[in-house]
């Protein structure tokens, strides 16, 4: 039998796991498609950066949606 204990391990280490990849994703499509103009590129690095993917959801939901509306990317 499976304890609950190593089952609420395993939750957590899988939801670690997947925010440190969307962080990751994240800065990626940052660095790569935001931007040169500006201090945009720079800024929402550090914002990502620093506030982790926390700052990558941050990210996501204000800066992605009208960069892909301005750029097409």
């Amino acid at each position: 039998m499976v304890s609950p204990e190593l089952v609420i391990v395993l939750v957590i280490g899988l939801f670690s796991l997947l925010m440190i990849g969307f962080w990751i994703w994240m800065l990626i499509d940052c660095i790569t498609k935001e931007s040169d103009q500006g201090n945009d590129k720079v800024t929402w690095v550090i914002v990502i950066a620093l506030l982790g993917w926390i700052g990558a959801l941050i990210y996501l939901l204000a800066r992605r949606p009208t960069r892909v509306r301005q750029f097409g990317r």
